[in-house]
């Protein structure tokens, strides 16, 4: 014989040991999340650091020296001089790139206030013009300087 529904709703309620009559439960409360006003200071200052250390780093890769410093010192004390055109010139920006900061130490000029030059970087060194990028090592072996 099979029970109906009522009989085993009866059966399983009995079995837990509750009565026919179900109890109401309480509803649970969860707790209010943090409005977003709480969490804004938080945010803010977290923003704050991580502009402060960009910042920070930004000021440190452009003041710390340069790996070619004494190189590029030395090739401005023995009077060379690179002709260029920074702004629009890839060679000469290569060439700046390959000094890295050091560059600022380089009797740089603008191509322009030497008349009769056709190719940027163009080197000066004791009255001879060595056109295009110039490696270290003939720079070095120009000069005399070391690396």
């Amino acid at each position: 014989m099979e029970l109906s529904k009522r009989e085993k709703r009866k059966l399983r309620l009995s079995s837990t040991g509750s009565s026919d009559t179900i109890k109401e439960e309480k509803p649970i409360e969860f707790s209010k999340p943090a409005s977003s006003k709480k969490k804004l200071p938080y945010i803010l200052a977290v923003i704050g650091i991580l502009v402060v250390a960009i910042a920070g780093y930004g000021i440190y890769s452009i003041a710390k020296p340069g790996p070619y410093d004494d190189f590029a010192k030395c090739l401005t004390s023995k009077g060379a001089v690179i002709y260029g055109a920074i702004d629009w010139c890839k060679y000469t920006q290569v060439q700046k790139a390959m000094f890295g900061n050091s560059f600022k130490y380089l009797n740089y000029k603008d191509y322009k206030e030497l008349s009769g030059i056709k190719k940027t970087p163009t080197w000066v060194i004791n009255g001879v013009w060595y056109e295009n990028v110039q490696a270290f090592d003939k720079l070095a072996s120009v000069t005399g300087c070391t690396l």
